[in-house]
């Protein structure tokens, strides 16, 4: 069978292209090895199992007391009905396709947010805690002592201005 004429054409622009095409790949694989984007990605997949911890921790075992104090109140179940047809439950709503407003689903999340937050927050708090600069090594001196009369003169002097000795020789320059 005969290829149209467009693949024939086609095939004559990617001859050559070969070379081109393995070193953009060994240039993607060697960006994707990086260590920063490995950094990232574990990041992001930790980020994601915490992500489903701190749900958990705010659907079983926050919000369930919090409801129970406010009248055994289910958070996930707290919705306002956008039609005029009354429904026993969020679920049998959106079973028979019913515009709803699940503000109980957005309170949870807010709590999961708020959690989240604060676990970042104190994270970060505490690698910069680790991760303080060191102090700046104290500067050089600009001024020493006179042997003579003991004011203070500059250290590249060679003769003290308050007494007028001579100094045995000046110090060297700071750099």
């Amino acid at each position: 069978m005969k290829q149209p004429e467009a693949l024939q054409q086609g095939s004559k622009v990617f001859k050559g292209q070969g070379a081109r095409a393995r070193g953009f790949l060994d240039e993607f694989k060697e960006f994707a090895m990086r260590g920063n984007l490995i950094d990232l990605a574990v990041g992001i997949i930790i980020g994601i199992a915490f992500g489903d911890v701190v749900k958990s921790l705010v659907n079983d075992v926050i919000m369930p007391p919090i409801g129970r104090l406010l009248g055994n109140v289910d958070f996930s179940n707290l919705y306002i009905n956008l039609t005029s047809k009354h429904y026993d439950s969020l679920a049998a709503a959106k079973e028979a396709g019913a515009a709803t407003l699940n503000y109980g689903a957005f309170i949870n999340a807010v709590i999961n947010f708020l959690i989240i937050a604060l676990v970042v927050f104190v994270m970060v708090k505490q690698i910069n805690r680790f991760m303080r600069k060191p102090p700046p090594p104290p500067a050089e001196p600009t001024t020493k002592d006179c042997p003579y009369c003991f004011s203070t003169i500059s250290i590249k002097a060679t003769r003290c201005p308050d007494c007028t000795s001579q100094l045995e020789e000046a110090a060297p320059a700071p750099q």
